[in-house]
């Protein structure tokens, strides 16, 4: 069934939470994983409190109702006494704040001028204290997209929550190392026009983010939630989008859900769903309101002064996207690889470094290379550290290999297998005497023949392109490609 978004009046907002590399937000633990077993545990309970309102909010008492109690591990490497709500916060992380900042200016958003930080109560057991950490800072941003400006409403700084590891109608189990994390949430108003609008303007929000150096990398640094409305129906947030090419389908499913209960009179109420992997959706709680928020007590207001958002306007990284159209144009490689190299932080070295070599064959080594590795020769490219590259290129760059030698010598670097460049290397003298002897003892073949047997022989020895030309000057009458 094709859907006419415009007809059913509908209306799509984005929240996209990206994790920052800075130490936590409100302790001195790093944000790093640290891949060693839990090394304490602690049970907890949680009940709802009242926010600022007066009132219980609705998801709180939702999550409260089941009685479950939680159980908590965690290693005391990245974690400590504020993780457990045994110390009160250290003050915020002026690192990811600024990190944050600089996104914020990048979505052309205003800087709140007295940062209050504020207790979002959550009692679903991914805070051990019962509340999240949140900072409204900023506010009235945009971004021009295909389908015209989309606003983004509000830009915040809170805290990462525990990661779920076990659910039993009992109890729930968490890992503590994540807690905490300094975390971006951006969100935009309510005018994305369809399902592949937003897809579109999750990515562009992603470039911004993967612009700002600190900013971390990988999966599960960074989650999408989407909020969607129809005519005769209620707001829903779906969560849990960590797959961009999944929006569309995620939206289009829930549309149609939505569409199906309203054909049967069924009374929709505004909810948070969960995004399955198979792409549907499943209740996960009532939606929440304002009334779980009220101001934390711990932490003092942040004045932000004018001079230095002024600084930091002047400081501004460039957007991932200009840095594409200089890559493509100033080292005259394909869109798909400067996106890779965008980030890189050894290409441009290279290519100052190595003048004797294209930067598109450096770009290939670096990018391409181990990917075939990987498919031709079953092995980690992961292991190859940026100087194993630097070597190996040294050795193209000075002649003392050919260009087709690159990834033979890339792959002895993973297995530590010693390198003999004698086993790479044919002198020019050897190899046009070589080429003298072949034409001699088979004559009448076409270029073409000659240079399948030659590279044949000295493929990763010698570039092709030297052959050739050995090839041609010595070619005779019965000596044409055909």
């Amino acid at each position: 069934m094709q859907l006419d978004y415009k007809s059913l009046e509908f209306k799509c907002g984005l929240e996209l939470h990206q994790q920052i590399g800075a130490n936590k937000l409100f302790c001195k633990c790093p944000s790093a994983a640290i891949e060693k077993l839990p090394d304490y545990a602690i049970k907890r309970r949680l009940r709802a409190v009242s926010g600022e309102t007066g009132e219980i909010d609705v998801a709180a008492k939702f999550e409260t109702e089941k009685s479950k109690y939680f159980l908590y591990e965690g290693n005391s490497k990245n974690t400590c006494l504020v993780e457990l709500d045994e110390s009160p916060p250290y003050p915020i992380n002026n690192q990811a704040l600024e990190i944050a900042l600089k996104v914020a200016l990048l979505l052309n958003a205003k800087i709140i001028d007295e940062i209050q930080i504020m207790r979002k109560i959550v009692v679903d057991g991914s805070n051990v204290c019962g509340f999240q950490r949140t900072a409204l800072i900023a506010t009235n941003g945009f971004i021009g997209t295909s389908l015209g400006k989309v606003n983004i409403q509000t830009i915040c700084l809170e805290e990462e929550a525990a990661q779920k590891i076990e659910e039993t109608n009992d109890f729930v189990r968490y890992n503590l190392n994540r807690l905490g994390i300094s975390l971006i949430e951006i969100a935009t108003d309510s005018s994305i026009k369809n399902p592949e609008h937003a897809k579109e303007i999750a990515s562009y929000l992603g470039m911004v983010l993967r612009s700002v150096e600190g900013i971390k990398r990988g999966l599960g640094t960074i989650r999408q939630d989407v909020n969607i409305s129809i005519k005769n129906a209620q707001r829903t947030e779906i969560k849990g989008f960590q797959d961009l090419k999944n929006i569309p389908n995620v939206i289009e499913y829930e549309v149609k859900r939505q569409l199906n209960a309203i054909s049967h009179g069924k009374k929709l109420e505004r909810e948070v769903r969960k995004a399955e992997p198979n792409l549907t959706t499943t209740f996960l709680r009532p939606m929440p309101g304002a009334a779980r928020l009220y101001p934390e007590t711990d932490i003092a207001p942040i004045k932000i002064d004018e001079r230095y958002v002024n600084e930091l306007m002047k400081n501004l990284p460039n957007l991932i996207s200009h840095k594409l159209d200089d890559f493509e144009k100033k080292y005259n490689i394909n869109k798909e690889l400067a996106k890779e190299l965008v980030n890189n932080k050894v290409f441009e070295q290279f290519v100052d470094k190595f003048s004797n070599i294209q930067p598109v064959t450096i770009a290939n080594t670096l990018i391409t290379m181990p990917k075939e590795i990987k498919a031709r020769f079953k092995l980690e490219p992961s292991n190859l550290a940026d100087k194993d590259f630097e070597e190996v290129l040294g050795y193209l760059n000075e002649g003392k290999i050919a260009k087709e030698a690159v990834i033979e010598l890339l792959v002895k670097k993973i297995k530590s297998e010693k390198i003999s460049l004698e086993n790479f290397a044919i002198s020019d003298a050897d190899l046009e005497k070589e080429i003298k002897a072949l034409i001699e003892d088979k004559k009448g073949l076409n270029i073409s023949a000659y240079m399948g047997i030659l590279m044949k022989k000295y493929r990763g020895k010698v570039d092709g392109k030297k052959i050739m030309e050995i090839l041609s000057k010595h070619k005779n009458p019965s000596l044409s490609i055909k």
